[in-house]
């Protein structure tokens, strides 16, 4: 049968519509829903991203909808460098390089190469997914690494461990992070009370990159002891972090009536860690989580050198945390 002309472009309209709904429907690539008991957590292919942690009806982590694109780092997975490098340029091994700026608004390159990029899925069960990605040779990073997040969800909550090896001819510089935002349900991150085991903090100038560890004690980034963080604004390096018996540093969220909370915990590898009231975020997100954010290394270890690892060719290096939600 023939179309007439103006069914031809009515259908034609029709599929845009249809494929423009099927874009919009999905900025994230494949969804890995993990479930334990009433614990549900996705991953997404993009990046690796930790989409969403939840139990039952009540939010662990705010993150993101699959059909939203991912703003301001949440859930990403951050190499080979977890936070800025200012201007982008390092010296390694006698030799000058210079990262694309990623961050042109303060002049950095920011957390790291594999952000917005597929991850393969090799692994994925009920309780567990495994993704892996490559670093290749590229302006600024000339080496390679394969790079393997693991997610999995137990009685004791969520862990992930992260795994790169330097698949190179050449000792290559690595540090490594990641950017869940955390909530307890309060409407601003005002009211938790924050406990974060961390004897210095790094202050940081205008562009992010710190200037000096100094010791928490005596300053409003002491929160050593649980506190409500109230009006205070963090975008903040933590270092010299305390640990348990396990070897784990624990920060602690709990909502003001103190029944209930989330722990991250930071584990083998994870020396440093951020905090981010997200004042700088777009308005309806602005305060609504905390960012807590495990490192390997602190911002602008690349330039600085402090606790960047050089990792061999053969070699790997291996971060892991996790978060435990809690009611009393």
């Amino acid at each position: 049968m023939t179309i007439p002309p103006v069914s031809r472009v009515s259908l034609a309209l029709a599929r845009k519509r249809s494929h423009s709904r099927h874009v919009h429907a999905n900025q994230t690539g494949r969804q890995l829903t993990l479930r334990h008991g009433d614990h549900t957590a996705v991953v997404v292919e993009l990046g690796a991203a930790l989409r969403s942690y939840t139990i039952g009806d009540s939010q662990v982590l705010h993150g993101f909808d699959a059909h939203d694109r991912i703003t301001g780092g949440r859930g990403q997975i951050l190499v080979p460098w977890p936070n800025r490098v200012g201007a982008g340029r390092y010296q390694w091994r006698g030799e000058d390089l210079q990262l694309p700026l990623s961050e042109p608004e303060h002049g950095n390159a920011i957390h790291g190469l594999l952000r917005w990029v597929s991850w393969q899925v090799v692994e994925s069960d009920t309780s567990r997914a495994v993704c892996e990605a490559s670093v290749w040779p590229q302006p600024g990073y000339p080496f390679h690494l394969q790079v393997r997040a693991q997610y999995v969800l137990d009685d004791a909550g969520l862990e992930v461990t992260l795994t790169a090896w330097n698949r190179g001819e050449n000792v290559a510089p690595y540090g490594v992070g990641q950017h869940p935002y955390l909530t307890v349900g309060t409407g601003t991150v005002d009211d938790v009370v924050l406990t974060v085991p961390a004897q210095t903090w790094l202050r940081t100038d205008e562009r992010g990159l710190p200037v000096a560890e100094e010791p928490v004690a005596g300053t409003p980034y002491d929160f050593r002891e649980p506190r409500a963080i109230g009006a205070t604004r963090l975008d903040s390096p933590f270092g010299s972090l305390l640990r348990d018996a396990q070897g784990r540093a624990v920060v602690r969220l709990a909502h003001p009536s103190g029944e209930h909370g989330a722990d991250l915990w930071l584990g083998e590898g994870a020396e440093y860690l951020q905090i981010y009231t997200g004042d700088t975020l777009p308005g309806p997100e602005r305060r609504r989580a905390l960012a807590v954010e495990p490192m390997s290394c602190p911002p602008n270890a690349f330039a600085s050198g402090t606790s960047i690892v050089a990792l061999e060719p053969g070699d790997h290096h291996t971060m892991r945390w996790g978060i435990t939600p809690w009611r009393r």
